[in-house]
């Protein structure tokens, strides 16, 4: 069984590594995969929007624990949902509801299980992982979960028009879906007006241009450079189709 993380931890600072303890001594035989440890910080409706187009390479029976949580230690509830199959834990603050909206079949559930430790600013080392363990040991989750019959926070479902994540070619991933968009179909972003190109290497070197991702999102581009620094991006910049 698989146990897929998904958090705003950073990479190179030493959350993931207690995260990963955690999980070794809960669950040692399950498979823990690192899907993305640079979410963008505290952006839960980038984030939301990442989850759930990551998410369909992954097998029924996966559990993700996905962390984003601007508001650890506050009021917003810790639960589990399963949706198509999967198993998400996480904070109940829209992170995960996107999943939940474009999902055939959901429940979701509050965590009511608690650890002896339970840090203020650590859910995702102190809770979340363990919970994740359990699920993907197949513990009975009686004792873990209570049935609820919504999320508290849902975000809309529909397409997000703006930059959601940005990797380190400078290539700037949209919460936009691709499919149904015609390829004459201009996209404007930061002032300029960019034209559809199929792949990287039929267009000109350092124009940028708009095309559809790995993962079926509109994603902005530049042939051998980066489209973030040629046109001032950053995560949060606004998109729309002209």
């Amino acid at each position: 069984m698989a146990i897929v993380l998904f958090t705003d931890f950073g990479g190179a600072d030493l959350y993931v590594g207690q995260v990963h303890g955690v999980l070794a001594r809960e669950a040692p035989q399950a498979r823990v995969i690192d899907l993305l440890h640079d979410v963008p910080a505290f952006d839960v409706e980038a984030g939301a929007h990442l989850l759930a187009a990551l998410v369909p390479e992954f097998g029924a029976g996966s559990v993700f624990m996905a962390v984003v949580d601007p508001g650890v230690g506050g009021l917003r509830q810790p639960v589990a949902v399963q949706a198509d199959g999967r198993w998400f834990v996480g904070p109940d603050n829209g992170l995960l509801s996107v999943v939940v909206e474009r999902a055939q079949e959901a429940k979701c559930h509050r965590i009511a299980w608690q650890p002896d430790r339970l840090s203020a600013s650590f859910h995702g080392r102190d809770l979340f992982a363990p919970v994740a363990a359990r699920l993907a040991k197949g513990d009975d989750t009686a004792a873990l979960l209570q049935p609820i019959p919504a999320l508290d926070v849902r975000l809309p479902a529909g397409d997000l028009a703006r930059i959601i994540y940005i990797d380190h070619y400078g290539n700037a991933m949209t919460g936009l879906r691709a499919q149904g968009v015609g390829h004459e179909r201009r996209l404007r972003v930061a002032g300029s007006s960019l034209a559809h190109g199929r792949v990287f290497s039929e267009m000109p070197p350092d124009m940028p241009f708009w095309y559809e991702n790995c993962l079926g999102l509109v994603e902005v581009a530049a042939n051998r450079g980066s489209a973030k620094a040629m046109l001032g991006l950053s995560v949060g910049t606004r998109v729309a189709w002209e």
